[in-house]
């Protein structure tokens, strides 16, 4: 057993037999360096809204299950909990604390590059070029900037995009072998997306869907009723939870935050799926008309804000995609379906989140990160088979990596005063890679063709990368996570994790909403027996003191202040119960502030407590 054991361990650090020697080490140390970029640093990242619910869960099963941000659990963050349930499973082991939290962050973010390199690996079948095209699109999907800005946060896109990859996989595996239970594990893991993030994650649907289609080894019919299975699947995997929290009593189970009726269904359909498309006008919020990531359009990933985070090999996919389609992908495994499963995956997402009039966050882009890394690595390989073997096809690549390149150069020039040498240094690479391209094809030259490629790399990674190690030597905007220099970005509600978990004299904090530090510590002196510290409008108050307390409080309106989910004989029941004695007022918008019956209610009735401006005592 030992002696068949060993060479087992060996392969997985050295590869299988026939892979080139080089391939699995290469693997290892993207993986590593992978590793790196998003652990290096982590204090002080991170999401309040999300850290809240993460410690409030270690506190609570209730609080766990539900997603709420109190352990009290009056109301639910706005999205599944599917991801808050990885990240509060380590802290519940390990003790919350920022490394717990972000460590599986991390941890599934290098998984999604492990998983898109094998994906791209196993599509080119034994053929040596995959383990190029794989390599390749490992590395850029490591160098993403906007996924190494949001895999040091603790937003749930990073277990988002593994859930995909694992799908994509799994989808393609399934046309690899006809074998149609992993198309039911494609759908299983897509399923999971949605207790993620919801419709954002049937995005790949499309593409899944049309590759089986058209490339499935089966009889059409047969196709039509795999494709059916795995729709009741995807059904099955993406409602249970949605389920089970409508049919729970609306009064022993929190509110559920971002919804107008308290209902999951009435989320998904408004506030996280069509008011992200469509704005107010599809049910949704939209955040006071803030547009975080630029105006609605075409243009929109290549915009001030956007083209340094994930614009960067866009126009190298195009190319790629366009030379696919001209050779109709002769040659590759099952016709072409790794190119349907990725092509449409990106255009699908490319189309949604341009053309999107709700909020949009430039961190939503990540999950285009996996389809922009295979088709590059795809892209690569394929047009370097053609400038080698055919004189017709020869000059696809020079003008992709002329086109790549130049798009990098004007990005770089958007700001100037950042790296001023590293925009010169792009140009000159992707002229050098042009021009060596077309003298290494004359003279079929090893050293030209070595230093042509070369060139290329530099051509096509320098600005990304440079991108993707600014979040390195800064906290990251824990709302609005973006890597590169400031481009006039605005944040939002909430902001970047504060320095310290619950540990020592209670803060309040700036990010909390200007709860002042006097105001925190008067509650945790009088909080009493009461199950909350006290009811404040909004989670961006809630949050930041639950972090510096760890004590429960009430957000009455949700993460933007606005969610009704607190009425007066709601507030009556609590404070007669003896569950709640506190009501800060003001703050933000929504419950709490303004002429709000709530707050009309709580001017009329509690004690104003002298020198905490806004706080009320509604003690019987």
């Amino acid at each position: 057993m030992t002696a068949l054991a060993a060479p087992a361990r060996v392969r997985v650090l050295t590869g299988a037999d026939g892979d080139p020697r080089w391939s699995r080490p290469a693997m290892w140390t993207v993986l590593a360096a992978a590793f790196v970029l998003y652990a290096w640093a982590l204090d002080g990242n991170a999401n309040e809204y999300y850290a809240a619910a993460v410690l409030s869960g270690t506190q609570s099963w209730k609080a766990f299950f539900f997603g709420a941000i109190d352990a009290g659990s009056f109301i639910t963050v706005d999205k599944p909990p599917l991801a808050l349930w990885v990240m509060g499973l380590s802290a519940r082991i390990f003790g919350h604390s920022t490394y717990s939290m972000l460590l599986p962050q991390v941890l599934v973010g290098v998984a999604a590059v492990g998983v898109v390199y094998s994906a791209v690996r196993r599509s080119f079948g034994q053929a040596r070029q995959g383990h190029v095209a794989a390599l390749v699109a490992a590395v850029v999907m490591t160098l993403t900037p906007i996924t190494v800005a949001i895999n040091r946060d603790n937003n749930p896109d990073t277990v988002l995009v593994l859930l995909l990859v694992l799908a994509a996989w799994f989808c393609l595996e399934s046309l690899r072998t006809g074998r149609a239970r992993t198309l039911l594990l494609a759908a299983l893991f897509v399923g999971l997306g949605f207790n993620t993030k919801m419709l954002q994650a049937y995005l790949v649907v499309p593409a899944f869907g049309v590759a089986y289609l058209v490339c499935a080894r089966h009889r059409a019919v047969r196709r039509v009723g795999h494709l059916l299975a795995a729709g009741v699947v995807l059904a099955v995997s993406s409602a249970w939870w949605m389920v089970v929290v409508d049919l729970w009593p609306a009064a022993s189970r929190p509110y559920v935050g971002g919804s107008t009726d308290n209902t999951v269904r009435d989320l998904v359909i408004g506030y996280n799926g069509l008011g992200r498309v469509f704005g107010q006008g599809g049910g949704g919020l939209r955040l006071a008309g803030v547009s975080f990531g630029g105006e609605a359009g075409a243009g929109r990933l290549f915009n001030d804000v956007m083209a340094g985070q994930i614009s960067w090999l866009l126009p190298f996919c195009v190319v790629a995609l366009a030379f696919a389609v001209l050779l109709r992908v002769r040659g590759l495994p099952f016709d072409g379906a790794a190119w349907l499963v990725w092509g449409g995956w990106l255009v699908v997402h490319y189309v949604v989140f341009s053309f999107s009039s709700g909020t949009f966050h430039p961190y939503y882009t990540t999950a285009m990160a996996p389809a922009v890394a295979a088709l590059t690595g795809m892209g690569v390989t394929v047009m370097w088979q053609a400038y080698r073997r055919s004189r017709g096809w020869a000059w696809v690549l020079p003008t992709a990596v002329a086109v790549t390149g130049g798009w990098s150069f004007a990005v770089l020039r958007r700001t100037p005063e950042w790296l001023p040498w590293l925009a010169w240094v792009v140009l000159g690479a992707t002229t050098a890679a042009v021009a060596l391209l077309v003298l290494a094809r004359a003279r079929t030259a090893g050293r030209v063709t070595a230093a042509a490629l070369a060139a290329t790399l530099v051509a096509g990674l320098a600005g990304p990368a440079a991108y993707a190690v600014s979040p390195l030597g800064s906290r990251v905007n824990g709302t609005n996570p973006t890597a590169g220099p400031s481009t006039g970005r605005t944040g939002g509600p909430g902001g970047a994790f504060p320095d310290g978990l619950p540990r020592g004299e209670p803060r309040g904090g700036s990010m909390g909403g200007g709860v002042a530090d006097a105001t925190v510590k008067y509650l945790v002196a009088n909080q009493g027996e009461a199950t909350w510290l006290a009811a404040v409008s909004s989670a961006r108050q809630a949050s930041s003191i639950i972090l510096s307390t760890g004590r429960p409080v009430i957000a009455m309106g949700g993460f933007t202040g606005s969610d009704p989910a607190m009425t007066v004989p709601r507030l009556r029941e609590l404070l007669s119960s003896g569950r709640l004695r506190y009501v800060l007022t003001g703050g933000g918008p929504g419950p709490g502030r303004g002429d709000t019956e709530v707050t009309t209610w709580v001017t009329a009735n509690c004690t104003a407590v002298d020198g905490h401006t806004g706080l009320y005592d509604c003690a019987a």
